[in-house]
């Protein structure tokens, strides 16, 4: 594929910066969250920051995680309206399919942040705030991996309806590196909930 690239370069416009910086940032994330919520499983990092309150500490690594997904976001509109678009993205069906690739990414996301809560949202389970129960409702009945899925479903829609190839690689990033995300995160965070339920069944308070 990049030999296809490389190529055709009225695909991709690999001297603009801005696709870098945008690349960069999308990688960045999901590492930065992951390591700092993996030091405060174990370090209590944040916690002692915040006095001892878990509750404040993850609405601010919350906030933090917002901010820096629009920061992300304004990278990569920035780096779209650099690169050159493609007739094959500019057909009449594009911009119906880019809304509703949009559209349906966004339910992925707000429903499942309204499922779980800010805390359950924002990596809550390594402060040690953990929910009763799984959520199995909508939209975890779908998918189990909502955001991940809905975020990169919006990347993909907002490339095509730039009609910019370079979207879709960008796309194609944000997808690989949150695959690589859920396989760190999802076997932590089934282990951080198998150590309760072991403490449960030993009968220790959980706190």
């Amino acid at each position: 594929m990049s030999q296809y690239l490389t190529s055709n370069p009225s695909l991709i416009d690999f001297s603009q910066r801005s696709l870098y910086i945008s690349a960069i940032a999308i990688a960045f994330n999901p590492t930065f969250w992951n390591t700092v919520a993996r030091r405060e499983y174990h370090h209590k990092t944040l916690t002692r920051l915040f006095n001892g309150n878990s509750q404040r500490a993850c609405y601010a690594l919350a906030l933090t995680i917002f901010s820096l997904g629009l920061f992300r976001d304004a990278l990569y509109e920035r780096a779209l309206r650099s690169q050159p678009t493609h007739p094959f993205l500019q057909g009449p069906l594009v911009p119906p399919i880019a809304y509703g690739l949009i559209l349906l990414g966004n339910i992925l996301v707000l429903s499942s942040t309204w499922a779980l809560g800010i805390t359950g949202t924002y990596l809550g389970d390594y402060f040690g705030i953990l929910m009763d129960e799984p959520v199995t409702s909508f939209p975890f009945n779908v998918t189990g991996a909502p955001m991940y899925y809905g975020s990169t479903m919006s990347f993909l829609g907002t490339a095509l309806l730039y009609a910019r190839p370079a979207g879709v690689v960008l796309t194609l990033e944000v997808l690989v590196v949150y695959w690589v995300a859920l396989g760190f995160e999802d076997p932590f965070t089934s282990e951080i909930y198998a150590k309760r339920d072991r403490e449960r069944r030993a009968g220790k308070k959980v706190e």
